[in-house]
């Protein structure tokens, strides 16, 4: 079984490329970390898969596309991470930025962010 992650970002917020580095890196750790609670043998085989780790980073221009996205990832069986910033920076606090998506297999992912484009 073919595993990958999935983030995606907003890209109507006007982020820096350094918070959207750090939202992204944010989404990885926090989907990861809730695949390995929810379904940890899609972690530990993403992990194992010769090191590669698959990852897209895609890319959304609005809170509702990013809503929905969360909603199909969590209704396919996936449990998404949704990123909402702290507010310290750029950002009012409790901005809803960035979604992770797996790892999980990539007949599950694919159909959720087929029509999305590459950040």
């Amino acid at each position: 079984m073919k595993l990958k992650q999935a983030i995606i970002i907003r890209t109507d917020l006007g982020m820096g490329k350094g918070k959207i580095a750090g939202q992204v890196a944010h989404a990885a750790v926090s989907s990861a970390e809730s695949i390995r609670k929810y379904c940890p043998e899609w972690y530990y085989s993403w992990l194992e898969e010769d090191n590669i780790q698959d990852k897209i980073i895609l890319k959304v221009d609005s809170e509702s596309k990013l809503q929905d996205l969360a909603r199909d990832a969590f209704d396919s069986g996936i449990n998404p991470a949704k990123v909402y910033d702290a507010g310290r920076t750029q950002l009012e606090p409790g901005t809803f930025t960035t979604l992770g998506i797996g790892p999980a297999p990539e007949d599950q992912i694919d159909p959720l962010i087929k029509e999305l484009k590459l950040l």
